[in-house]
């Protein structure tokens, strides 16, 4: 298995070349209990773990993911098998939903749940104390970035605010650009500490129903990069109300493939929706 040291280095090749790319890492597969919980805000609930099998975890960057895994429909709790430094899955494939690693650190784990009715994931986030426990599958690897970027262009509905807070935290002081995020109303903001260069914007959606409207698309539209800029954008949300600014960001920002990440977190009626890039 490679060390921490051989991921640094694989991690500061990336970062000095001109373009994003991903770095796999060993896929673990751990049973860790919950240590504690906090609402940040109306739709936001941070469950934080660990244990001893945390001793070893994987993190590096922000746009990390891990699977949390729960017990079929018929009860039964099937988890993958290790394969190497990957994982078989089996057939009947286990049950797992995919969360943003939020923060790593101090043998801690922070995952922050999006709370809506009827999700699996999010059910069980509401009823969890400390000292439940459950399967962790990765991350399988993250999106390493350079920091060479004129400026930087983030956008997301309530789901992808955990990865925007720390793609945040991450950037240089120096860094300039835009975070665009949609909320139902104030009750679901947190607070997003960024670079002075990076302009935090809220869209509010109000009454419509998540992944149904335009807000995030209009607010997402009055961005005006200065002509001649490099530009990264990260976008995250449901997947139909990205399909328009798929097309704005290659179309009119001009951006390509190896310069963007735009991820259908979701999909409306579509429960485990298997994430579109």
């Amino acid at each position: 298995m490679r060390d921490r040291a051989a991921y640094a280095e694989h991690i500061a090749e990336v970062l000095a070349g001109p373009h994003g790319a991903k770095v796999g890492y060993p896929i673990g597969l751990r049973e860790l209990r919950v240590l504690r919980r906090a609402a940040l805000s109306s739709a936001l609930l941070r469950l934080t773990f660990g244990g001893p099998e945390l001793d070893g975890f994987h993190s590096y960057v922000p746009d990390e993911h891990i699977r949390l895994i729960f017990p079929c429909a018929d009860g039964v709790l099937r988890l993958p098998r290790r394969d190497g430094l990957s994982l078989e899955w089996g057939d009947p494939r286990p049950v797992s939903r995919e969360y943003t690693v939020r923060r790593y650190e101090h043998g801690e784990l922070d995952v922050d749940f999006a709370i809506h009715p009827g999700g699996l994931a999010s059910e069980w986030a509401l009823a969890a104390e400390p000292g439940a426990r459950i399967h962790i599958a990765g991350p399988p690897g993250g999106v390493v970035v350079p920091p060479g970027y004129d400026r930087y262009l983030f956008a997301g509905d309530i789901t992808a605010l955990p990865a925007i807070a720390r793609w945040l935290e991450s950037l240089a002081p120096t860094a300039r650009g835009w975070a665009v995020v949609e909320v139902r109303d104030e009750s679901e903001r947190i607070p997003l500490p960024a670079p002075p260069g990076i302009e935090v914007r809220w869209a509010y959606r109000g009454g419509i129903a998540p992944g149904s409207g335009d807000a995030l698309e209009r607010a997402v539209r009055t961005v005006r990069p200065p002509a001649g800029e490099r530009i990264y954008v990260w976008m995250a949300a449901e997947a139909g109300v990205l399909r328009p600014l798929r097309r704005w960001v290659r179309g009119t920002l001009g951006v390509g493939p190896k310069d963007c990440l735009i991820a259908g977190y979701w999909k409306r009626g579509v429960a485990d929706f298997d994430r579109e890039e």
